[in-house]
C-alpha cells in the first residue's frame, strides 16, 4: 500500500483548525489576567496581563471554590469510573454472551437514549426529595452510575476487539464469565474505556443544569454552579468569571493529559479498523 503525503495546503488547514480551537482556551486566559478595561478596547488583547493572581484571589474569596472543585471532581471521577466499569461489562455481556432476549434488551437501553433528559426531571426530583437527598451529592451522582451511550460504546468495542475463539479458549481452560470477562474482554477494549472514561468524565464535570436543581449552591455547589454564582449579579465581572473559568478547565486538561496515549490509542484503533 502507498502512503499518502499530505501537502502545505493540509498541514495549513490543520493548523488553523488547532488555531481556532485553542484562541478561545488563550483569551480567556488573556482576559482573566487583565482588568474589566480590556474589554472596551478597539483591538483584542493577545498579551496576558499582570493581574492573573489577583483575580484568581477575588475567585476564592467570593465563592468556595475549593469545595466546588472538590465536589465536581468526586462526583465526574465517581460517575466515570461506574460508567466505565457497569459499560463496559454490560457491552461485554451484549456483545459475547449468549443469553435469552438479548437483542431485545440491548434494544430498549437504546431506547433510554431518546427519552429527552428534561422529561424525567420533575420525578427525579421528587425521587430525590423522598429519599432526603437534596442538597447531597449522591443526588447527582448516582441518577448517572450507568448510561446507554456507555453501554452502547463498549458493546461495539467488544464487538470490534474481543474475538469469540479467545472467548472459547478461556472457557476450555476453566475460567468463568468474571474472569474471561477481567483477563481477555478487559485488556482487548481498554483503550476505548479510557476514551469512555475522559467523555464522562468531562460530561460530568461540565453538568449544570441538574446539579443547580440538587444542590444546595452556598452548601455544596460543584464547579458549574460556583461559576454561575460569579456571573450573578447586575454587573458581569468578566475578569473575575473567565479567571474561575480558567481554573474550572485545568482538571479536565490535566485528565486528558494522563489518559492521552489510551485515548489515541482507541481513536486510531477505530480509525484503522473502519
Amino acid at each position: 500500500m502507498t502512503r499518502m503525503k499530505a501537502g502545505p495546503l493540509l498541514y495549513g488547514f490543520l493548523v488553523a483548525v488547532l488555531a481556532a480551537s485553542i484562541f478561545p482556551l488563550y483569551y480567556s486566559f488573556i482576559v482573566a489576567s487583565k482588568d474589566n478595561s480590556v474589554l472596551g478596547e478597539k483591538l483584542p488583547p493577545l498579551i496576558p496581563g499582570g493581574n492573573l493572581v489577583e483575580n484568581v484571589t477575588r475567585v476564592f474569596d467570593t465563592v468556595d471554590f475549593w469545595l466546588a472543585m472538590q465536589n465536581s471532581f468526586i462526583v465526574a471521577s465517581t460517575v466515570a469510573i461506574s460508567n466505565v466499569v457497569l459499560g463496559t461489562l454490560a457491552g461485554f455481556a451484549f456483545a459475547r454472551l449468549r443469553f435469552k432476549g438479548r437483542d431485545s434488551l440491548f434494544l430498549v437501553v437504546l431506547g433510554t437514549a431518546m427519552v429527552p433528559t428534561q422529561l424525567g426531571v420533575i420525578p427525579l426530583y421528587m425521587l430525590m426529595s423522598d429519599l432526603d437527598w437534596y442538597g447531597t451529592l449522591q443526588a447527582v451522582i448516582v441518577p448517572v452510575l450507568i448510561g446507554s451511550f456507555a453501554v452502547f460504546w463498549m458493546r461495539q468495542a467488544c464487538e470490534e476487539t474481543v474475538p469469540y475463539e479467545l472467548i472459547e479458549a478461556a472457557r476450555v481452560d476453566g475460567c468463568s464469565v468474571l474472569r474471561t470477562f477481567w483477563h481477555v474482554g478487559f485488556p482487548a477494549v481498554r483503550p476505548q474505556a479510557a476514551v469512555l472514561g475522559m467523555f464522562t468524565f468531562m460530561t460530568a464535570w461540565n453538568d449544570f443544569f441538574w446539579p443547580l436543581i440538587v444542590l444546595d449552591p452556598n452548601d455544596s455547589p460543584t464547579v458549574q454552579v460556583a461559576l454561575s454564582s460569579l456571573a450573578s449579579g447586575y454587573y458581569t465581572d468578566y475578569s473575575l468569571m473567565l479567571a474561575g473559568a480558567s481554573l474550572a478547565v485545568l482538571p479536565v486538561i490535566a485528565i486528558f493529559v494522563l489518559l492521552s496515549r489510551q485515548i489515541v490509542g482507541g481513536i486510531m484503533q477505530g480509525a484503522v479498523k473502519g
